[in-house]
């Protein structure tokens, strides 16, 4: 069933508190005004003002995006606000490297779109990976960001569109931060000169503690950014750590971009997951039942994306793992705060 056919319930339980304690609920309430209200309308860079977008990675091959799409929504009961799908910087006519492919464009006619686009090319050579060095000289600039600017611009549809998500994790390998954020501001400006204003420019962290010295330095400027993003994961025997429910992954992380990157921006986390515990079957039901409640006391999120597949390593596999999970994370995106009425 389409989130946009709904017709919304009063939204209350939206938190106004930057931070609390994992079991707190005495945050005080407020009622935000009905969805027909002007004040709740979608801004043009796709924030919702009264709730916050529901979307999910959901695990495809380039050619079954639409079909393991509509899987997916068929099992969860709802349909997906946000589709996030990955490209890298091939650009010689394969799915990889061609953003907006048809299927993509397909599963955007109902829903909204977000393309992490890396500097990469996988599969290629060493020789043939870009550099953000590269990048911010220009370099790519007639062989594949016009290219791909020129496609984002005919999409028409306003996207999501993230240039290397995560990349905390890749300097100083791929270069220093200072470098990442040339070739960010020169892949935004070579956009905006051609024309391109569909693109919500979205800026992916990992949001992982230990990376906080790196988070500023990464960041390209307000005027850069339309959005933030964060990924953090229950990831349990993944990573080999103590089992942490939703709200402990989220509010750290939160708290500090709030506090040392943007008190203003919209925030999105653009990836949630949570590995399972065979020894405790409940307990991944028991960890999404938490989501709506957490993210109503988020301050400025507007955007969650449930990653439905796994991570390299034994013990990764963060999916939803039965059909208890199911029915949790079905509930939970049912409630009125994630109904909110596409553009």
């Amino acid at each position: 069933m389409s989130a946009g056919a709904l017709v919304l319930l009063l939204v209350g339980a939206f938190a106004l508190q930057k931070s609390f304690g994992a079991d707190d609920d005495s945050t005080p309430e407020r009622v935000l005004p009905p969805p027909d209200d002007p004040r709740c309308r979608v801004t043009k860079l796709l924030v919702p003002p009264c709730g916050a977008w529901f979307g999910a990675y959901v695990r495809h091959e380039k050619p079954q995006l639409v079909e393991k799409v509509l899987a997916y929504e068929k099992r969860l009961g709802r349909s997906l606000d946000i589709v996030y799908t990955y490209h890298d910087m091939s650009n010689r006519g394969s799915p990889e490297g061609t953003l907006l492919t048809e299927q993509e464009q397909r599963v955007g006619k109902d829903r909204m779109l977000l393309l992490s686009w890396e500097s990469k090319w996988w599969g290629g050579t060493k020789a043939q990976q870009p550099t953000w060095r590269g990048i911010a000289s220009g370099a790519l600039d007639r062989t594949v960001i016009d290219v791909q600017a020129k496609r984002v611009k005919a999409y028409g549809k306003p996207v999501f569109l993230s240039f290397d998500l995560e990349m905390d994790t890749r300097t100083p390998a791929a270069g220093t931060p200072a470098e990442f954020v040339a070739a960010y501001r020169h892949v935004h400006d070579r956009f905006r000169a051609l024309g391109v204003t569909n693109a919500v420019w979205t800026w992916i962290i990992t949001g992982y503690p230990g990376h906080n010295h790196l988070f500023p330095r990464l960041y390209p400027g307000d005027q850069y950014v339309d959005w933030i993003g964060y990924n953090q994961y229950n990831y349990y025997r993944c990573h080999d750590t103590p089992w942490q429910s939703f709200e402990r992954t989220q509010r750290e992380p939160h708290r500090w971009i709030r506090e040392n990157i943007s008190d203003k921006k919209p925030l999105m986390l653009s990836e949630f997951g949570t590995a399972d515990d065979p020894t405790r079957p409940e307990a991944q039901a028991d960890w999404y039942r938490e989501v709506p409640r957490v993210v109503k006391k988020l301050d400025g999120v507007h955007a969650a994306l449930q990653w439905n597949w796994r991570d390299p390593g034994p013990g990764c596999d963060l999916a939803l793992a039965r059909e208890s999970s199911w029915q949790s994370l079905r509930t939970a995106v049912t409630d009125p705060y994630f109904l909110q009425i596409r553009p």
